[in-house]
């Protein structure tokens, strides 16, 4: 055990008795007082002894005092030691949920590190909150701040002797030791469906997920951090692949991990360097065999010369967060290279689906256009249904406030999504985008044929253009052509180029002959 040291007002105190008592013992055994009588004695012209009683009284009532003042620093010292305690306690917990932070995790980490004598067999679970932000978006941080407290409340009565942390904005962590050979899986998925148990605020009910990794200490690590690390990587797959999973550590997710890692750094330096650069895709009026616009594609081009596919650095840049950023700055892009084209060309651009979260994503898209002075009846976004049901009244402010300015918006991918027909009621497309799903097998599907002349039939009704995507045999643009499709898009009509093919007039050219 440790030693305990003693404060100052105890030592004070043992200094003052010992004192006391050494000169007790030294007036004992020499008869002290025996003398100081005699010598007041032989003095007795002087008041000695009045003064020997007022010394007395005075170190009495100086005694008293000191006990007092003693007293007094003690209690001082003690609130002292007690704030020390509440400050090492502030800066190892997190003061909303009052639960362990990283630092107390870290701390923690590196006791089990030097105590190499614990045979203690562990496994860490990593949650990340699945809609928490949508949470903050429409009810406040307020009701944020108390759906965390719930969750860590629901934690702790899941694992009431364990250690639970708050590591994040919206990530936690448990600690819980192994005892026998538990389901794992199965106690991520309690972690799953307690989180996901209903909240209500005023009325107003929260729709809340958790995705879960898990690792075990010492199985999957010699030390506990890197456990703890191997966890959170599960963690990351299992939100990268849906909502509400629960993923065991495996080591191929390391080597997955560190990829992903190096994919963001070079990913962050090809923006900061402006290597990612549109490239333009023919849309082509099928009816009059014309070129009436081109859609802005994304693409990276390392200093090795490879191509790296948008499938693979689109998802990356969004878990990234810099998505908001390469979109800036691809739209800007594209603005002023379509300030080169003739005036009756559109320029059509991908939004990412994240951003229509964002209620000041149309104040920068028409901020772009009025720098670039690009008109804004010239811009067609594509949105996704997907997209809009993620966030519905924010994309529906978006949306709206694109629409006012002038803008077109495409409905992409249409069919492939939810709710296809609501979506068309309730908000204003210029444009229907044919799934390249669809086009790929109708030829040969008569289902799939069905399903491309009810479209065409459903845009002719409501005013809507229908563009068809993914046309790669001559066949099909026919039999499009015959269905009466407005629009057609794909490797037959023209593949995406830079736009020094497009200012040269190759495209026009290669599109023309085609006709």
């Amino acid at each position: 055990m440790p030693r305990i040291q003693p404060t100052r007002p105890q030592m004070e105190i043992l200094v003052w008795i010992s004192i006391f008592l050494l000169l007790f013992c030294l007036s004992w055994q020499f008869h002290w007082h025996e003398g100081l009588d005699g010598f007041i004695e032989q003095h007795h012209g002087y008041p000695l002894d009045h003064a020997l009683l007022a010394l007395n009284i005075s170190g009495f009532l100086g005694l008293i005092y000191s006990a007092l003042r003693i007293r007094d620093l003690s209690r001082e010292v003690n609130r002292r030691l007690q704030a020390e305690k509440n400050v090492d306690w502030i800066a190892c917990h997190d003061t909303l949920t009052e639960l362990p932070n990283r630092r107390f995790l870290d701390s923690l980490c590196a006791r089990a590190m030097i105590d190499q004598r614990a045979q203690e067999t562990y496994v860490v679970f990593s949650i990340d909150l699945d809609g928490f932000k949508k949470v903050n978006d429409l009810l406040g941080h307020d009701h944020g701040d108390a759906v965390l407290k719930i969750v860590a409340q629901r934690l702790s009565a899941l694992f009431p002797r364990e250690r639970v942390f708050r590591i994040g904005a919206d990530e936690f962590v448990v600690l819980a030791r192994r005892m026998g050979n538990p389901d794992l899986a199965a106690l991520g998925s309690r972690i799953v469906r307690v989180i996901g148990k209903p909240f209500t605020f005023n009325g107003v009910a929260v729709d809340l997920g958790a995705s879960v990794g898990f690792a075990l200490y010492p199985e999957n690590g010699d030390d506990l951090g890197q456990v703890i690390r191997h966890s959170d990587c599960a963690m990351s797959v299992a939100k990268k692949q849906g909502r509400d999973l629960v993923k065991p550590f495996v080591p191929s997710m390391q080597d997955e991990l560190a990829k992903r890692i190096r994919m963001e750094g070079d990913l962050r330096a090809a923006i900061r360097k402006a290597e990612i650069l549109p490239y333009y895709q023919p849309l082509v009026d099928l009816k009059a065999n014309k070129i009436i616009g081109f859609e802005a594609l994304a693409r990276w081009k390392t200093a090795s010369g490879e191509f790296i596919p948008p499938s693979v650095f689109i998802p990356v840049a969004e878990q990234a967060g810099l998505i908001v950023e390469l979109t800036d700055q691809l739209l800007r892009r594209a603005c002023t290279d379509a300030l080169s084209w003739p005036s009756e060309l559109v320029l059509s651009f991908n939004l990412s689906p994240i951003q229509l979260s964002d209620r000041l994503l149309g104040l920068r898209i028409l901020k772009i256009l009025g720098d670039v002075g690009l008109p804004p009846h010239r811009v067609e976004l594509e949105v996704t249904e997907s997209a809009i049901i993620q966030d519905a009244v924010t994309a529906r402010i978006v949306l709206d406030d694109l629409v006012n300015a002038g803008v077109r918006i495409a409905l992409d991918d249409f069919g492939t999504g939810y709710s296809s027909l609501s979506q068309l009621s309730n908000y204003r497309f210029d444009k229907i985008k044919i799934d390249r799903s669809f086009v790929a097998s109708f030829e040969t599907n008569d289902k799939q044929d069905k399903v491309i002349k009810a479209i065409i039939a459903l845009g002719a009704g409501l005013g809507v253009t229908i563009t068809a995507e993914g046309i790669e045999e001559e066949s099909q643009r026919r039999r499009l052509q015959e269905l009466g499709c407005d629009i057609g898009q794909g490797y037959l009509l023209g593949r995406p180029v830079p736009i020094e093919e497009i200012t040269a007039g190759h495209v026009n050219t290669r599109i023309l002959q085609r006709g």
